[in-house]
C-alpha cells in the first residue's frame, strides 16, 4: 500500500512539475513565435517600402492602389545610370549621367528570387488572408507639399491564431503609450519613411 502511495504522490510531483514549467515556457514560446511572425512582416514592409520609393522616383508621388502598384513592380523598369565627371570641367564638380540600360523593378525588390507570387504581395503573412492597410497622400510642411505614405499590419492579422489575451496585452500595452499595435512603416502626419521596428 505504502508503494501504491508513494507511486501517486510521485506521478503528482512530476504533473505539478510539468505545469509549473509549462506555465514559465508558455510566454516564452509566445515570443519566439511573434517574433518569428514579426520577422515576416518586416521583411514585406521593407520590400513595400523599397517599391514605394521606386514608384515615387518615377511617378513623383507614392500610390495606394495595390493592383496599380502590383502592375508596377512586375513589368516597370528603371534606368541604370553611369555618373563619370565631366572631362572639360576644371573644377570636378560637374558630372556627365549616361543610361547604360534598364533594370526590372521586380529584380530590384527580389533579387534572389525568381518565383515571387505578388498576388500575394498585398497580404499580411500569417494572416490567413488579411491585407496590408496602405495609405498614399501628400502634406503641406512649412508651404511646401511632401507626399507621403503609410503602410499597417496590425498585431491581430499576423498574430492570428495564438493566445487571444496575449494579443490583448500587447494591443494594449501599445495603445496606452500612443503607439501603433503592429508593424508600420512611414507615415501620414509626418514626412517619413521609418519602419515602427527601426
Amino acid at each position: 500500500m505504502k508503494a501504491v502511495i508513494q507511486f501517486v504522490l510521485f506521478i503528482i510531483i512530476v504533473a505539478l512539475g510539468y505545469m509549473v514549467y509549462d506555465s514559465i515556457m508558455e510566454p516564452v514560446r509566445l515570443n519566439q513565435e511573434k517574433n518569428k511572425r514579426e520577422k515576416a512582416v518586416v521583411q514585406r514592409m521593407k520590400e513595400l517600402r523599397s517599391a514605394e520609393l521606386i514608384y515615387k522616383q518615377l511617378n513623383g508621388k507614392y500610390i495606394d492602389n495595390w493592383d496599380t502598384l502590383v502592375q508596377f513592380i512586375d513589368s516597370a523598369e528603371v534606368p541604370v545610370v553611369k555618373i563619370i565627371p565631366d572631362p572639360t570641367d576644371t573644377t570636378y564638380t560637374l558630372t556627365i549621367n549616361d543610361t547604360v540600360g534598364y533594370k526590372r523593378v521586380y529584380n530590384l525588390l527580389f533579387p534572389n528570387e525568381k518565383n515571387t507570387n505578388l498576388s500575394q504581395f498585398m497580404i499580411i503573412p500569417f494572416s490567413g488572408g488579411d491585407t496590408i492597410e496602405l495609405h498614399a497622400g501628400e502634406l503641406d510642411r512649412g508651404g511646401v507639399t511632401v507626399q507621403v505614405f503609410e503602410a499597417k499590419a496590425p498585431y491581430s492579422s499576423y498574430l492570428k491564431g495564438m493566445d487571444e489575451q496575449y494579443i490583448i496585452n500587447l494591443t494594449a500595452g501599445k495603445k496606452d503609450i500612443d503607439l501603433y499595435p503592429g508593424i508600420k512603416v512611414g507615415s501620414m502626419t509626418e514626412p517619413s519613411t521609418d519602419g515602427n521596428w527601426e
